[in-house]
């Protein structure tokens, strides 16, 4: 049931010239209907075919080695000066506070990563 035979094909528009304008639907309906049934055996027989489709490999998490931690620290401890001198000049001890503890935020959660201690 892979094809329809070329026999058939002229037969059903035969047919259909035949009966005229009144039953000119049902020999067109019935090849529409043939015409599913080969398409969907066509169809499964690719499913069965194909190969399955590859499952998506999620990527690790991204992790700092233990010298990556100690280069945030550092880095961060070397910005923290020239923002303390700015946020105490501008805002005074609030501007103060609030930058030591984005300073902490980010040495923290450096510090939490995925992957702690694996080197």
């Amino acid at each position: 049931m892979s094809e329809i035979p070329r026999e058939e094909l002229s037969a059903t528009l035969a047919a259909r010239q035949e009966l005229g304008p009144d039953y000119e639907s049902a020999p067109v309906d019935s090849l529409a209907e043939r015409v599913e049934q080969v398409v969907k055996a066509r169809v499964a027989a690719q499913q069965l075919a194909a190969p399955p489709a590859p499952v998506p490999v999620s990527a690790p998490p991204m992790t700092l080695s233990p010298g990556q931690r100690v280069a945030v620290a550092a880095i961060s401890l070397g910005v923290a000066i020239p923002c303390l001198a700015i946020a105490g000049d501008v805002a005074g001890v609030t501007g103060v506070v609030v930058t030591w503890a984005g300073i902490a935020a980010v040495n923290v959660a450096a510090a939490i990563s995925p992957g702690r201690g694996r080197r």
